[in-house]
């Protein structure tokens, strides 16, 4: 039986953005339901904070570091800069209901970069990695 981590979990200033712009989604989507359906992506994310700090591999390994499209490489490459400059080395996504979250880690430490749609095709990431 291993020892749980009790690993830090942060987030970097472009998840609370994709935050922001699920939210605005859900807006435009149908006003009425909006409310309730932010605070229950919001009630996940709080789950996976746990969840990671408990467990920082509970994600899956990022599937999209492996895209063989020219978008795709751009994207891996974003992210593999995040993840460099943060210091951790491994990038993983953990499914939530609709949405799926892409974070860095080490042993210690989780960091949550982006958050997508299950429906969009990439991660909203910043041009230029800090």
């Amino acid at each position: 039986m291993s020892i749980p981590v009790n690993a830090r979990v942060r987030a970097v200033l472009n998840f609370l953005v994709c935050l922001h712009a699920a939210r605005s989604l859900m807006e435009a989507q149908d006003v009425a339901s909006a409310p309730v359906r932010f605070k229950k992506l919001q009630a996940e994310v709080v789950r996976a904070r746990a969840l990671l700090s408990f467990a920082p591999t509970s994600g899956r390994p990022a599937r999209f570091l492996d895209a063989k499209s020219g978008w795709g490489r751009f994207q891996a490459e974003q992210a593999r800069q995040m993840a460099q400059a943060l210091g951790l080395p491994d990038l993983r996504e953990l499914v939530l209901a609709r949405h799926i979250l892409l974070y860095a880690h080490s042993g210690g430490d989780v960091v949550l970069l982006s958050l997508r749609h299950e429906r969009q095709l990439g991660y909203g990431l910043p041009k230029h990695p800090t």
